[in-house]
């Protein structure tokens, strides 16, 4: 029999993991960074699942009693009409075929993204909420108009409400990441980008994201005041939100002969999938039995998840490497043993901060277990030998500069102190050199190291003063007299730019290509003005806001910045925009550009003719496009549909150049 203080002892392990796991929770959720590793999560809360289950003792605040994130201020709060419950959880098969007891079930994807709550009144969209704390959520109505795949109006003329999943797919994840110069500035997986994509303040933001939907509940239909039963079945109500239009998960019925063929199934798949999945569901198909089941506390009883046991392999740590980024952050990566997993060769994951360091207590030499995250991701399970003997650098490996931990939010990180850290440097010219910048062809990361490391470039001036250097760089690897003569005319043409491209090649934080082109205009291409704008001047800008405008002051503060800019301005031609004689007369309209043009060289020339006329040029069709600009007026591409879904007009160019730009072709 257990003694009181074998109790007592349980009970302080539960106020222990707690808050652990609510920390680690908020950084997922809500902050969308990690402390720790997925599977260590799995592990802390079952083992408070199993220590509340023996004592009978529950915190309030414990993450079995509570669901998700808490909502965040910025944005709308929302009670739901019903708790959003989360679901129990199995990696065994068997017990999942076992949990049927002879009824059918529905098997669909898991899908990781964030769950969102959707209203239809007479077939229009009224209302989108995310799952939030599970009881209040964060109203984000705007944003879902823009999910790519999700109708803002169906058939269906009564009142509905759905559930289902904000996911981005690997392939749109992997191109997002692809766009971004910075290592450091990368997002971590499609989920957290997922994340901070829908919860956006500007819609216009989550519009670039591609953000899809994926219902995977029907949680109330009712026409004329009748409420539809859909044959009390689970498969027909998926039918039914696939005929208004709906993407709905992947599903299958089964039954407890099929269910494990159809488990292996999906296994065989996950590798190729491109939407982020972390298991399956399983729900009942009979709809009224499953409701008479009822719920526990946290859990309802129609329905139970699957997580994959994940395949884990011993090994062993070789080194860490700490590689610094353009902001100084320092980012550890482990390299061991190469070990089989799910099918390919892995030795590197990355450690993602000193946080998870420590939590793992890494030594070089120490046994450890790795696997793949949702069987992609490379992660470092446990650490066997936990030597806890890795040091972390004082020194940057790059420049030798000291390096110091910072808080961010609740994980550590690790950077280098020194603002002339040559990584830093080297990560500046590459953003400086590409394509929406300066353009210059033939200036890739690893020339950029060696110009750098040879002293021939130490500021952005000297870019345009390497013909004195050209015999040197002639006798470069991967050099001669013509690609070396290639790169200085590259630089050459280079030195006509705009000043838009000027500002965005800064790198000034948060001041990306299209904040930069708001700069611009506002100041009317006046150099003098926007070096010497004030903040106030700049936050009122329509959607620049106060801390894009204080990191743009603070840049243009800095002597050293100023010095720099004042001789990269000497070496440029900068063409100042002629003046539209139609002034901003396509202010407030937003339009699509698709496929080949007949008129104009590319699409990005039609673009800064649109721009300059105070319209605005998206990657996606929404409700709020005024039209899609596409020659090809009667395909089936993916943003005709949309186009045609939403009700928004598709103009070949010709009608646009006549409609909107007052160009007649003879």
């Amino acid at each position: 029999m257990e003694t009181q203080k074998e109790q007592a002892k349980k009970i302080e392990r539960i106020r222990e993991l707690v808050p652990i796991l609510n920390r680690a929770a908020q950084a997922y959720y809500a902050d969308d960074t990690e402390i720790m590793s997925n599977l260590e999560y799995d592990s802390l809360y079952d083992e408070l699942v199993m220590l509340e289950k023996e004592t009978g003792f529950v915190l309030s605040g414990s993450p079995t009693v509570k669901v998700g994130y808490e909502a965040v201020d910025y944005l709308p709060k929302e009670r739901h009409a019903a708790p959003m419950l989360s679901l129990d959880k199995t990696k065994s098969r068997e017990a999942l075929r076992d949990w049927l007891q002879g009824h059918e079930g529905v098997l669909s994807w898991k899908l990781d993204g964030l769950t969102v709550v959707l209203t239809y009144q007479g077939g229009m969209l009224e209302k989108a909420v995310t799952r939030g704390n599970g009881e209040v959520g964060e109203v984000i109505t705007a944003n879902a108009r823009t999910f790519i795949n999700l109708p803002t109006r169906i058939p269906f003329r009564g009142s509905l409400v759905l559930r289902g999943e904000a996911v981005i797919s690997y392939s749109d994840f992997e191109k997002i990441n692809a766009g971004i110069v910075a290592e450091s500035e990368k997002y971590k997986n499609p989920r957290n980008l997922c994340s901070g994509s829908v919860r956006q303040l500007d819609s216009s933001i989550t519009a670039k994201r591609n953000v899809q939907f994926h219902a995977f509940a029907l949680v109330e239909a009712v026409e004329n005041g009748v409420t539809m039963e859909f044959d009390n079945s689970r498969s027909r109500e998926f039918e039914f939100l696939r005929e208004q239009g709906f993407t709905v998960v992947e599903h299958f019925l089964v039954t407890e002969e099929s269910i494990l063929a159809q488990i292996e199934d999906f296994e065989k798949r996950i590798e190729t999938y491109d939407i982020p999945s972390d298991g399956l569901v399983l729900t009942y198909e009979n709809v009224a039995y499953g409701r008479s089941l009822g719920r526990t506390a946290k859990f309802p009883r129609h329905s139970i998840a699957f997580k994959w046991a994940d395949e884990l392999r011993e090994t062993t740590l070789l080194s860490v490497e700490w590689s610094p980024s353009r902001t100084g952050l320092i980012n550890p990566v482990a390299v061991f043993e190469p070990v089989e997993l799910e099918g390919t060769t892995v030795s590197r994951a990355s450690v993602h901060n000193v946080s998870v360091v420590r939590s793992l207590h890494l030594g070089i030499g120490d046994h450890v277990t790795v696997y793949k995250a949702n069987m992609i991701i490379p992660q470092i399970a446990e650490n066997l030998t936990k030597s806890d003997t890795l040091v972390i650098p004082a020194n940057c490996p790059v420049c030798g500069a000291r390096t110091e931990i910072r808080q961010t939010g609740e994980a550590q990180a690790l950077y280098c102190t020194n603002e002339k850290c040559p990584a830093k440097e080297i990560k500046s010219f590459v953003l400086f050199v590409s394509r929406d910048a300066m353009n210059v062809d033939g200036l890739s990361e690893a020339t950029l190291e060696k110009l750098v490391d040879m002293g021939f470039i130490k500021e952005y001036a000297d870019l345009f003063h390497l013909d004195r250097h050209k015999e040197e760089i002639q006798r470069l690897e991967g050099f001669g007299e013509k690609s070396c003569q290639n790169l200085l005319d590259g630089i050459e043409s280079a030195r006509n730019t705009t000043l838009p491209r000027v500002v965005y090649s800064l790198g000034i934080p948060n001041v990306g290509l299209a904040n930069a082109k708001l700069l611009c205009r506002h100041f009317d291409y006046d150099p003098e003005r926007l070096w010497n704008a004030r903040r106030e001047e700049i936050s009122a800008i329509e959607g620049i806001g106060d801390v894009i405008a204080g990191a743009y002051v603070e840049f243009m503060k800095d002597e050293e910045n100023r010095g720099k800019l004042e001789r990269l301005m000497a070496e440029l031609k900068v063409e100042k925009p002629e003046e539209n004689p139609e002034g901003q007369d396509l202010a407030g309209l937003s339009f699509v550009v698709t496929g080949s043009l007949a008129h104009y060289a590319s699409r990005n020339e039609l673009k800064d003719e649109i721009e300059a006329r105070g319209g605005k040029v998206t990657g996606s069709v929404t409700g709020k496009t005024t039209c899609l600009i596409n020659n090809d007026v009667t395909s089936n591409s993916t943003k005709n549909k949309k186009a045609k879904e939403l009700g928004v007009t598709i103009l070949s160019e010709e009608e646009f150049l006549a409609r909107y730009l007052g160009k007649n072709e003879e």
